[in-house]
């Protein structure tokens, strides 16, 4: 035998021998509802754990071995959760802060893009990947990744692609792959001659239907696109894997989707679930995968059939369903301990067998050095004129009493609500900064480093009021631009330039002095933080916003700002 032929020989023999009461199993979890996915049933029962996976289900305890035994005490134990699509800046947190959140959640698994933070890195898109994947077996929760299909180099990409724990290639750009880019086309020919998945963005309310074959027919694994019941339908029938998108949408967006597929009794075997961006806030308050498996199950879906939805489906789509997804033996021992199927609530989490989150506390988590990815701020913001920032009609109505304008919203409401023209009054020249009875603040889209003319976007914005200061904040992905919100040019110029001598940051002033800062030090895009210190952060900006005027609900104003730069893009309101 050649040394991995031993290797197996040895591992083998030693299953053989614990199920003869031979050898010792690492450990047995007695006393426990079991969750069949495959035929949807539940069993009592009892899991046996050796050499980080399953190697039995209602093992002989009269001739069994074992070092550790933990009695569920008729708990439920389902598969660990994977989260089939999150992107891994959404949160702003690092690998291991977002253990922190996620794991007590009993999420085990995770299909991660990367795509914003290597585009942040630029050349440096490469190094910047080793130093995210670094030790990432260590990880209390179970890691992989896919290459940028978007907003980075061809190099970047093929760099990527080569390397651990990178199983496939990111999501394409609507408007590149529509338009034949060459580029799109070598990544996508890498990935295929590699034998990787591709992860699908379909860009479904888009693009022409005859272009929507171009995805399907090149072998792309998956859809995360849809954000309506007619989305759904063309997604499944053109056959692909579907996910139901939970973090970027608004509640009533995820509803829709929830009631579509329960009215059309669509198969759930059709669908996974996943975050896809969700803010470490949210993660802490109302949950992950087990709060979305509970609000499918809220909906009219089978509770059983929303499980799989997050743990076997995903697992299948993948082509992994022989090592996660099931409690079955020869997986992983990834295991969630719940007191209820239909609402979940993750008393104890195992990953590889090992205890690793109790009570949604984490108990191990990795010891992980970010600070080598820090950057320094380089400003492009000293030609800066508060002037820039003036809201000048796009239009004036015969009258003179009427200003047409840009209206943004926040990205959660969806994208068909996110920018419009509408009009406002104009009183002495001025945009009055009203609509529809509702006094609102200004919006500034600025960009960071202008070549030429600097390009700015101003407008009105619905998502974030203030009666006086300015927030702002940056991003870097794919192009530097910042977003500003305020009643006052000179402070929203302000504010910015304060903003400019960070990598990146959010930053509340008021009458030119910083109230509240979060820096993204990480190339910008991520804090270089542990949970309490980020929601810390998060939340002093939210206290200070609403001592000025802001009522928040729902995701931190952070978050709420940086969803803003996907419909910037996707809009090209960014030069």
């Amino acid at each position: 035998m050649n040394k991995t032929e031993a290797v197996h020989y040895d591992k083998v023999r030693a299953i053989f021998d614990i199920l003869n009461g031979k050898k010792e199993a690492d450990l047995l979890l007695k006393n426990l509802n079991i969750l069949d996915v495959h035929g949807e049933t539940v069993y009592q029962g009892s899991i046996l754990v050796y050499d980080k996976r399953i190697v039995a289900l209602n093992p002989d305890e009269t001739i069994l071995k074992v070092k550790d035994v933990f009695d569920g005490k008729g708990l439920y134990a389902i598969p660990g959760l994977i989260d089939a699509h999150i992107h891994f800046e959404s949160q702003l947190a690092h690998p291991t802060a977002l253990a922190e959140a996620m794991v007590p959640c009993g999420t085990t698994t995770i299909y991660a893009e990367c795509l914003d933070l290597l585009s942040a890195a630029g050349d440096e898109g490469a190094t910047a990947a080793e130093s995210l994947f670094k030790d990432y077996d260590k990880l209390p929760y179970r890691l992989y990744a896919f290459a940028p299909g978007k907003k980075t180099s061809a190099s970047v990409t093929e760099a990527v692609l080569q390397m651990e724990p990178v199983i496939g290639l990111g999501e394409f750009e609507h408007f590149t792959y529509s338009s034949g880019d060459d580029d799109d086309f070598r990544k996508a020919a890498w990935v295929r001659a590699k034998g990787g998945f591709m992860n699908g963005h379909w860009g479904v309310t888009a693009l022409s239907d005859m272009v929507l074959n171009y995805l399907p027919a090149i072998g792309v694994s998956n859809n995360h696109d849809v954000w309506n019941e007619k989305d759904i339908e063309k997604s499944i029938r053109y056959g692909f894997p579907t996910h139901i998108k939970f973090g970027v949408g608004s509640s009533e967006v995820i509803k829709i989707l929830l009631r579509a597929i329960v009215a059309r009794k669509w198969p759930t075997d059709n669908f996974m679930l996943c975050t896809d961006n969700i803010s470490v806030e949210r993660l802490l308050t109302m949950g992950h995968m087990d709060w979305i498996i509970s609000l499918c199950a809220e909906m009219g879906l089978n509770p059983i059939h929303a499980i799989k939805m997050a743990t076997y489906n995903t697992a299948r789509s993948f082509h992994m369903e022989d090592q996660i997804g099931s409690l079955t033996p020869g997986r992983f021992a990834d295991i969630v301990l719940t007191d209820s199927l239909s609402k979940i609530n993750p008393l104890y989490v195992f990953k590889d067998g090992e205890l690793v989150a109790r009570d949604r506390k984490l108990l191990k988590n990795a010891d992980i050095d970010y600070s080598g990815m820090c950057k320094q701020g380089v400003p492009g913001l000293d030609d800066l004129t508060a002037d820039q920032l003036d809201i000048v009609p796009l239009e004036v109505s015969q009258d003179g009493s009427q200003a047409k304008v840009y209206l943004f919203d926040v990205y959660g409401r969806g994208h068909a609500k996110f920018y419009q023209e509408v009009w406002v009054p104009l009183r002495d020249g001025k945009v009055v900064a009203e609509y529809e009875g509702a006094t609102l603040s200004r919006l500034s889209v600025v960009q960071r480093y202008a070549d030429g003319k600097r390009h700015v976007v101003n407008g009105l914005f619905k998502g974030v009021h203030v009666d006086r200061g300015a927030v702002a904040t940056f991003w870097p992905a794919p192009k530097p631009y910042f977003v500003v919100v305020g009643k006052d040019s000179a402070e929203m110029c302000h504010c910015l330039k304060r903003v400019d001598t960070y990598a990146g940051a959010c930053i509340v002033t008021e009458d030119r002095v910083e109230k509240a800062v979060m820096p993204l030090e990480i190339y910008g895009v991520m804090a270089n933080m542990s949970v309490s210190e980020l929601t810390a952060a998060a939340g002093a900006i939210d206290a200070v916003l609403e001592e000025m005027g802001n009522r928040n609900e729902g995701e931190p104003v952070v978050n709420k700002l940086l969803s803003l730069f996907i419909s910037l893009h996707r809009f090209r309101l960014m030069a």
